[in-house]
């Protein structure tokens, strides 16, 4: 049911990349077989296990433990030890939560957890209160969207009573109709408020929400003027900017300026940037769009590249509501969805705007760090089986402060400067150190392509067949890539990905199909996000600790949480790193996970939640105190079967499962 609503069963039709690039795990393998050469031995005559031959030395240990303090997403500096001592959730000090499939969020003892916000709750003062059994389009544009994704909370200061007051940003992904409306069949058959209903559970929320007295407890503010809340669905107004904001691919009928969009869809990820907007990454867009009859020829090959209908066929019957969603007849219309959203929270007049200058493909996020020279760099995953990972330079530098000027400066940054995509190399380094090296290949610039044959708006608007081009590596399944705060370091979470062969077995990947998925950490060239260069290492590969195959950073795998398929990621104030779990392949509930990065904890993965049945973990995030772990629980009770008559799930309130963001604190 999941693969149906939230993807599209991605998984069940052909590859959309077919390039000879280099694969990761062929990568991976090379490196292994040249450092079998650097430490003695002939390439393939000893065989190594996952652990021996990717333990970090002790020089890369101790080269990640001297990092010095970087800048935050807020802009200021984040101290290298959190306040564990003071009772904080950055200490780890937690027992892990075991395996399980219980029907509840699952905490660690000590810890509660509670709902901060739920499908249906109000996001405007005047939205109606919530009625599964009577819903509408009119009231869901006023409420909280369905399956909750990324999140982000932005403190206000104090309110009207003094309580502490913050916004709360969220992701919307997409609609299960299934659970939503009783006797669903399908969107053909589907009466149209319906569809017009799952059209306004779409995009983001922001929300006002208040702390519990002095406790790591927070909830929505009910009552007041709440000027900030406010709904972004399908059919929201927004602004297209950057390179290809105009050309002629981006132009329909109903904008022959190809400069402004209804909606954004299927919103997985995000980013939070140093001057206090936030991202969202438009990913599986290709659900949304149907075909009436064959399209366009000239439009094949790039739809084929997307995972775009060419050919007759029916997807979610959103055409039903608007003609724009039917391929046949508004091709350019899916040139108009995949692209990273900025919106401004703090101003609740700003016309949110789509960014062509990060690319358009399959988005899970894109997360914003400063290099050393003031420059913004976004990290972006391109979340389909062997694509690739992508990084922004901006050409001008932040320019920090609170004043209009350096607001305005700030929010053009995005659209000017350097898009690159990833290769990475196994040649390994000559003291063994890391599994390999990679660069950055330059795509564009905001004036300028690097591809032959290919305009800056081309590359940009075809971004996957852009980057085909350069040889980049492919990837299983990028999704969620951040920046910790506190060395340097990059993680990426690789998910997973059923489509390796056989023929692509090693020693650090030796599944046929990577059900589990790993985890990449590399280092710019200097610990400069702009650089061109970087050496990489493998600091997971997930699954059962028992597996021989499994690798923890170097950690005992005796004393560690089983973890399969991490997601997205992010980190606390002492740089660990927390992770959170999508389609467990080893039998239990999802759930969040958090690791030391370095020192003697490196890689000792421990459960601190799992998440009710059927459910994904989404978010997530450590607040700035270290006081409260939030998290987005996505689609509880989505396994085949489940209808509002037969639900799977009750979670959170005891009748039909409802996705909601929960917060858990400490006593």
């Amino acid at each position: 049911m999941t693969c149906t609503f939230r993807c599209g069963n991605a998984c069940d039709h052909p590859v959309p990349n077919p390039t000879d690039n280099e694969y990761f795990g062929d990568v991976v393998t090379a490196a292994l077989s040249r450092r079998s050469v650097i430490k003695g031995g002939a390439a393939g005559a000893l065989l190594l296990s996952a652990g021996a031959a990717l333990a970090p030395t002790p020089a890369a240990a101790s080269s990640m433990a001297g990092t010095p303090k970087l800048p935050t997403a807020h802009g200021h500096s984040t101290p290298s030890h959190g306040r564990g001592h003071h009772g904080g959730v950055d200490s780890l000090d937690f027992t892990p939560v075991a395996p399980n499939k219980l029907d509840q969020l699952s905490v660690p003892k000590g810890y509660h957890q509670a709902v901060v916000a739920a499908w249906g709750d109000p996001v405007t003062p005047d939205a109606p209160r919530f009625d599964f059994e009577r819903q509408t389009a009119h009231a869901q544009s006023k409420q909280f969207g369905y399956n909750n994704d990324y999140l982000m909370v932005l403190p206000l200061g104090r309110g009207p009573r003094g309580s502490e007051r913050a916004l709360m940003v969220i992701n919307h992904e997409y609609t299960d109709e299934i659970l939503m409306f009783r006797g669903w069949k399908d969107g053909a058959a589907a009466p149209i408020e319906q569809l017009r209903i799952a059209m306004a559970a779409h995009g983001m929320s922001v929300v006002e929400i208040e702390r519990v007295g002095r406790t790591g407890r927070w909830q929505l503010v009910r009552s007041g003027r709440r000027p900030y809340n406010r709904r972004f669905t399908a059919t929201t107004p927004f602004l297209v900017t950057g390179p290809a904001a105009g050309h002629a691919l981006l132009k329909t009928k109903a904008d022959p300026s190809g400069r402004r969009v209804l909606g954004t869809l299927n919103n997985c990820s995000g980013g939070v940037t140093p001057w206090g907007t936030t991202l969202h990454g438009e990913e599986n867009i290709n659900q949304y769009f149907e075909a009436s009859a064959p399209v366009d020829p000239a439009y094949v090959d790039a739809f084929k590249r997307y995972g775009l209908p060419t050919a007759a066929n029916s997807g979610k019957f959103w055409s039903r509501v608007d003609e724009r969603f039917d391929l046949a007849k508004h091709p350019n219309e899916a040139n108009r969805f995949g692209w990273v959203v900025e919106i401004d929270p703090h101003d609740p007049d700003a016309v949110p705007r789509k960014r062509t200058m990060l690319g358009r493909f399959k988005h899970e996020g894109a997360t914003v760090t400063i290099a050393k020279d003031g420059r913004a760099v976004v990290y972006l995953g391109d979340d389909e089986k062997f694509d690739y990972l992508y990084k922004f330079v901006s050409t001008e530098r932040q320019r920090k402060g609170n004043s209009a000027a350096a607001h305005r400066h700030n929010m053009d940054l995005l659209d000017h400067g350097t898009l690159y995509v990833a290769k990475f190399t196994g040649d390994g380094s000559e003291d063994g150190q890391y599994d390999g090296t990679g660069e950055w290949i330059k795509l564009c610039t905001d004036k300028e392509s690097f591809v032959p044959g290919m305009s800056v708006a081309e590359v940009l608007i075809n971004t996957r067949l852009a980057a085909d081009k350069m040889g980049p590596t492919k990837m299983d399944r990028p999704e969620d890539v951040e920046r910790n705060p506190v060395t340097g370091s990059v993680y990426m979470a690789c998910t997973n990905n059923d489509s390796r062969t056989a023929a692509q077995i090693d020693e650090a990947n030796p599944r046929a199909t990577n059900k589990h998925g790993h985890i990449v950490e590399f280092d710019e060239e200097h610990q400069d996000a702009a650089a061109r260069t970087f050496k990489w290492r493998l600091f997971l590969v997930c699954g059962d600790p028992e597996d021989p195959s499994t690798y923890f950073g170097g950690y005992d795998k005796s004393k560690v949480s089983p973890i399969s398929c991490p997601d997205n990621v992010a980190f606390d104030g002492s740089g660990n790193l927390w992770i959170s779990t999508d389609g467990n392949a080893l039998g239990s509930n999802d759930g969040l996970f958090a690791t030391a990065t370095r020192g003697p904890e490196r890689g000792h993965v421990k459960q601190f939640l799992t998440v009710p049945i059927g459910a994904e973990t989404c978010g997530p995030l450590v607040s700035e105190d270290q006081r409260t772990v939030f998290v987005a629980v996505q689609h509880p009770g989505e396994l085949d079967g489940g209808t509002p008559e037969t639900p799977k799930s009750h979670w959170p309130f005891g009748d039909q499962p409802r996705p909601a963001v929960a917060c858990v604190w400490k006593d």
